[in-house]
């Protein structure tokens, strides 16, 4: 049977479905849907108990009531609207056919969503990120309880704009809104400009318009580049409890934290292979404060490796990590690693079987940063909705 809008009424009237039958003779099981009104509920399952009566067979009841009497009560329910279901069973010449109560509460709101993979063009990778695509009328709390239904790193909520954008964003944890991340903005363009073919987005973000160009083949966008808030920067002051929650000795470069919206805190290591078999103390690094994300990376020229950890977060390793890309890319610049205007490659997200590719680049000076960008692929793979009172 059809699971939509209308709930059962979208096969009201359909009259009887058999479900099985008897070679030669009559169905097993029948199954109809039927239209009523309050005031016929209690006697139209009298009816039904009166004519199972008539073939022998006891009237059901539930609880020492008779289902009448239940569906009589359960009709002035406030909000209902009510439908008849008609089941009938017939086996060994005897017919109990009963007639149950159904509701669909007409104050139901639907609550739709598209699940996008953020950082790759192959669906299962990447970071998913959930957008629900109309938040008009949903408490900052309801959110909440979304994205930690939803237990991604982030769910989006879409609402209509304040200022120069197309839409404005919301961006949800599990535990926790942020004012800007960049995989569910990179992720929420992609839903968004699809259907409308724009090839820029503005998205209204906690820290102000984040615009995202986007590259397509025929109808189809196959890349998107956002510009995002360029961050500030200083010494991490709990480096030593910081490198003791990693399970490591020291960083090739000087430990800092970066916020651009979300904080990241960045961690060297010498290699690749360092950098994947990190076991870090999780509990240790949900106590450090003024962490969301500890970015350990290693790599050389244009190609570099990342895992993202943010325990206190929710989220105990992020597949990709659009927030912390940029920040690294100026990180390198500042230390002398590759030259301002260099984009790099960043590979994440192998070591928990959701491979990711991001880009990134920073142009100006270490004096005066002009520009942070960051880029990648994204694919939608689900839509779906909640039901909600």
């Amino acid at each position: 049977m059809p699971d939509d809008d209308h709930g059962l009424a979208a096969v009201g009237g359909c009259g009887l479905n058999t479900l099985g039958c008897r070679s030669g003779s009559e169905s097993l099981v029948g199954l109809g849907f039927q239209s009523g009104r309050p005031g016929e509920l209690g006697s139209g399952l009298a009816g039904s108990q009166e004519r199972a009566r008539q073939d022998g067979v006891r009237a059901d009841s539930v609880g020492g009531e008779s289902l009448a009497q239940l569906a009589g009560g359960a009709a002035a329910v406030g909000r209902q609207r009510p439908q008849l279901v008609r089941l009938s069973v017939r086996s060994l010449g005897m017919a109990n056919q009963v007639e149950l109560h159904g509701w669909e509460n007409s104050h139901v709101r639907t609550l739709r969503y598209a699940v996008a993979d953020v950082f790759t063009d192959t669906p299962l990778a990447g970071n998913p990120v959930a957008v629900f695509t109309d938040a008009r009328e949903l408490e900052v709390d309801l959110m909440q309880r979304l994205a930690r239904e939803m237990n991604l790193s982030e769910s989006v909520f879409v609402l209509p704009r304040e200022g120069d954008g197309h839409a404005r964003i919301r961006i949800f944890t599990p535990s926790a809104e942020l004012p800007f991340a960049g995989h569910p903005t990179l992720g929420t363009a992609f839903v968004l400009a699809q259907p409308l073919q724009l090839d820029e987005i503005r998205l209204e973000t906690g820290m102000g318009v984040v615009r995202v160009a986007l590259e397509r083949e025929g109808p189809r966008i196959v890349f998107g580049r956002m510009v995002q808030p360029i961050p500030t920067w200083e010494p991490f002051a709990k480096e030593e409890a910081l490198l003791a929650a990693l399970g490591v000795e020291g960083s090739e470069l000087p430990v800092e934290i970066y916020d651009n919206g979300a904080r990241h805190v960045y961690v060297a290591l010498a290699s690749d292979d360092a950098v994947a078999a990190l076991q870090p103390d999780f509990r240790a690094l949900s106590a450090l404060p003024a962490v969301l994300g500890t970015n350990c990376f290693a790599g050389s020229g244009s190609r570099w490796k990342t895992r993202m950890f943010a325990p206190g977060g929710g989220v105990a390793e992020d597949p990709a990590t659009g927030s912390a890309a940029g920040p690294l890319a100026l990180h390198l610049d500042r230390h002398g690693q590759i030259a301002f205007g260099e984009e790099i490659e960043i590979s994440q997200g192998v070591e928990i079987g959701r491979p990711s590719t991001l880009y990134a680049r920073a142009d100006g000076s270490a004096e005066q940063v002009e520009r942070v960008e960051v880029g990648g692929n994204a694919v939608v793979v689900a839509r779906g909705e909640f039901r909600l009172p």
